[in-house]
């Protein structure tokens, strides 16, 4: 049975990515609404309501205002933005989650697809406070490095028009409100939003967030083998998540860790570095992969019983 897709938004970043990944599927109908009609809301509510899966790659008030026109219950609505990622009636897009995360995407018609940062966060963070390694009070410390790409059109446009002054990482969102601190500790189970601070730089796409952990805070005995050996147990087993063997020389490229190691993926890479006084995790993702369209599009294959990776 064909299965009819339709993206709203489908000009953005995220937007494109997803027909790239559906573009060669036979089991998909893409229903595309001409230019004339894309602000047109009538149009838009036919093109929803006649879908069986409809992405939303818009703003968060544009996305509110898309669910609102929903009519049809057969319609599932697979979300890009940051609307509805801790709301606690639609299902959270990352089926690694927990046991019974892949359950409720497969049944929910409304879906939130994780933001990029949040995501590799939360795949390395959620096992370690589920384990009780990280008690849920901890406040913790993260940071980001990204590629361009994330930052939409507008940023896209600017890195690729070559200014001298983007040729250097930029942190970036230094209020420390950056939109996926509400989602990084809900998902996470933690009591508190981390210390959190992104940097975006000059290369197209990939992110790796880096988490630190203070063993003379944290309960028991934690060590770096500790915390490797609760990440792996948790991920045992799932294609799209590779814990990397703990100290392994193959981690580093001659000491140094490359970020856009998985680009072009929708695999995330997990490291645990550090000694017994000292220890980060690193949660490497492609932005636009598994941080974006490629965790939607895992979502959607859920929903309609395809094999979860198809077209990944």
């Amino acid at each position: 049975m064909t299965t009819k897709v339709f993206v709203d938004g489908q000009e953005g970043t995220t937007g494109l990515r997803i027909f790239e990944y559906l573009a060669n599927r036979d089991d998909v109908e893409i229903l595309r609404i001409s230019d004339a009609q894309r602000k047109d809301l009538d149009a838009r509510r036919d093109f929803i309501n006649r879908s069986d899966i409809t992405f939303l790659c818009l703003p968060d008030v544009a996305s509110r205002e898309s669910v609102s026109l929903v009519d049809n219950p057969s319609t599932c609505i697979i979300d890009a933005s940051t609307a509805f990622r801790i709301d606690e009636h639609w299902a959270y897009g990352l089926p690694e989650l927990s046991k019974a995360q892949r359950e409720r995407l497969r049944t929910s018609k409304r879906i939130a697809v994780p933001g990029c940062h949040a995501s590799a966060f939360v795949l390395a963070a959620q096992p370690l406070v589920a384990a009780g390694i990280v008690p849920k009070n901890t406040p913790l410390t993260a940071y980001s490095i990204t590629g361009y790409s994330g930052g939409g059109k507008k940023m896209i446009a600017e890195y690729e028009a070559g200014a001298v002054k983007l040729t250097s990482p930029r942190p970036y969102a230094l209020g420390l409100q950056h939109k996926h601190l509400p989602e990084m500790k809900v998902r996470s189970g933690l009591d508190f939003e981390p210390v959190f601070t992104p940097i975006v730089s000059n290369f197209y796409k990939g992110l790796a967030v880096t988490t630190f952990l203070h063993p003379q805070q944290l309960p028991g005995q934690v060590t770096p083998a500790r915390v490797h050996e609760a990440l792996a147990d948790y991920y045992a087993g799932e294609r799209f998540v590779n814990v990397a063997p703990l100290d392994a020389a193959s981690n580093l490229d001659e000491g140094f860790f490359d970020v856009q190691a998985c680009n072009d993926t929708n695999r995330v890479d997990l490291f645990v570095f550090g000694n017994e006084e000292r220890i980060v995790t690193v949660a490497r993702l492609d932005n636009l992969g598994k941080g974006a369209s490629g965790a939607a599009i895992q979502c959607m294959n859920l929903h309609i019983g395809a094999d979860e990776g198809k077209g990944l």
